[in-house]
């Protein structure tokens, strides 16, 4: 049975809430309160709810985008610039531009709000990102595959963000649009018909 481990009002204990919305308080310091916390319990969302993300987006932030072609954030932004249409906007403080576009210094400076701010950035960074996607108005934080912060998107979501994490937004992209065949993948898709996503 999934469980939320929260930090309770005592400081040497843990509230456990399991799925049925029961709860029980453990030491903190116990086995079990430890081996609990470790576990993954969020589960975001599906298939088709990230589909019908994709679907709806018109914009996307990339967030810890770099302008070294050796970096992941840069493989993806080529990808989501030459097989998408959504605007594209680069965010990184240290670079005035990538990939031949603007790179803004941070959210706010963005001249829209994006549909959804794609983060590349340490597991610990996570809750000030989304402290800056919630300052902007923005609905989706979608935190890229191998960056997990469980605590960060269970608040994300109480504030009212849609959650997206450990997951490449390039590869769903592609597997919906049945664009990883290319690279000799099983697509895995939803749809027979290629373009899902669109373009």
């Amino acid at each position: 049975m999934s469980t939320v481990i929260e930090a309770s009002d005592a400081h040497d204990t843990e509230t456990v809430r399991l799925v049925n919305g029961l709860s029980c308080d453990l030491p903190s310091d116990s086995p079990l309160a430890k081996l609990l916390k470790s576990q993954r319990t969020w589960v975001g969302p599906d298939a088709k709810e990230r589909l019908r993300i994709l679907r709806a987006a018109k914009s996307v932030a990339i967030v810890g985008a770099s302008p070294n072609p050796a970096r992941s954030s840069f493989f993806v932004g080529t990808y989501l610039q030459q097989s998408s249409d959504y605007r594209l906007y680069f965010v990184n403080p240290n670079a005035t531009e990538i990939l031949g576009e603007r790179a803004y210094p941070d959210l706010a400076s963005l001249p829209e709000v994006p549909d959804i701010v794609v983060v590349f950035r340490r597991g610990s960074d996570i809750p000030s990102v989304i402290d800056d996607v919630v300052a902007v108005g923005a609905k989706t934080i979608w935190v890229q595959l191998g960056i997990w912060n469980q605590d960060a998107a269970y608040d994300g979501e109480a504030r009212g963000l849609t959650v997206v994490m450990d997951r490449c937004i390039k590869v769903e992209h592609a597997r919906f649009g049945g664009g990883l065949h290319l690279l000799g993948f099983d697509t895995g898709q939803i749809s027979s018909r290629r373009g899902a996503v669109g373009r």
